[in-house]
């Protein structure tokens, strides 16, 4: 049994072109993205959002977009509370029903982390995570 917690509550990523960009840094995987600007107007002089994964042991992006989430094909599709949030998911993540291959990191982190964006998802086995804003 898989259970989804919301670790966005009062930000998110912009959902047309957030410019999704991934940065290795020894264990840590870096996330950087264009904040959603129309529902939290409190990030209107911030230039991007980045996410910090520590102690990172792989991370991939995979190709499913909000179509494919909503037509089924996200293993995700219908566990999921939402597309386009950012959760941690506990439990058995199916991780071999997805083909995009792993990119490894060097990090003992198991927790599991998921971010849909527009086109694409973020998925992150790391220890930890933090957020903070760049103007």
């Amino acid at each position: 049994m898989m259970k989804f917690i919301q670790l966005n509550a009062d930000w998110n990523a912009e959902p047309n072109a957030p410019d999704l960009q991934v940065e290795q840094d020894d264990t840590s995987l870096v996330a950087r993205f264009e904040p959603n600007r129309f529902i939290f107007p409190e990030f209107d002089r911030i230039s991007f959002i980045l996410v910090r994964f520590e102690n990172c042991e792989r991370y991939r992006i995979t190709s499913v977009n909000d179509h494919g989430w909503y037509g089924g094909q996200c293993r995700f599709s219908g566990l999921a509370p939402a597309w386009g949030e950012f959760y941690e998911i506990l439990g058995d993540t199916w991780d071999d029903l997805d083909a995009t291959p792993w990119i490894e990191l060097n990090g003992l982190g198991a927790r599991h982390f998921h971010f849909y964006f527009r086109d694409e998802a973020l998925e992150v086995k790391a220890f930890d995570w933090s957020m903070q804003t760049k103007s």
